[in-house]
């Protein structure tokens, strides 16, 4: 990855002396994950980098959209794909709700749309967009998107795994944008 945002970097979990079972000289650090250990529980998470993707939804008051890096196929057939989103959004009940839905994996060239819908999800303004056959709002020119029927939603901790059955896949050329260790980068050949 390079990286073009600054974020938390490391991936060793800086050691707590009140919830840390084994230690040695390396910097290794071995805890249960807990309300106490949250912070490194995260960075343990952020050793693994993810795609980023953009979730949109059409409401009765117009589009809406996420940023999401919980993102991963489920089956080839029938094909499905799932996403996460947590309680704690403004936007959860939306989506968790939302018959129709779709999915769009970033390319590198749109961390500014990544970093928008984080914040504005009811702002399209940034955003060349269509709508589908399903009246949802589809984001053009992403590296791929995947136009979903929900197929199931599960309660799962402090989110919800949204579980889509893909009716149309659409993927265009280009790379895509990742995010690790809480920066935004690309993907280079080794």
């Amino acid at each position: 990855m390079s990286g073009r945002d600054s974020g938390q970097s490391g991936c060793i979990v800086a050691p707590r002396q009140e919830t840390t079972e084994a230690s040695d000289l390396s910097g290794e650090t071995t805890f249960v994950p807990g309300p106490e250990t949250e912070a490194e529980y995260r960075r343990a998470l952020g050793c693994f980098g993810t795609g980023v993707t953009v979730v949109t939804h059409m409401t009765e008051n117009g589009p809406i959209a996420m940023t999401a890096n919980s993102f991963a196929s489920v089956s080839l057939d029938p094909p499905l794909v799932l996403w996460c989103a947590a309680y704690r959004s403004r936007r959860h009940a939306l989506f968790a709700q939302a018959r129709h839905y779709a999915i769009h994996v970033m390319r590198d060239d749109q961390l500014h749309l990544a970093r928008h819908f984080a914040r504005k999800g009811h702002d399209f303004s940034v955003a060349d967009w269509t709508t589908n056959a399903e009246g949802q709002p589809v984001l053009s020119d992403s590296l791929a998107s995947f136009e979903c029927v929900r197929d199931a939603v599960h309660p799962a901790g402090d989110h919800s795994i949204i579980v889509g059955h893909v009716l149309r896949c659409t993927v265009h050329p280009g790379s895509g944008l990742l995010f690790k260790r809480g920066q935004y980068g690309g993907f280079s050949d080794l």
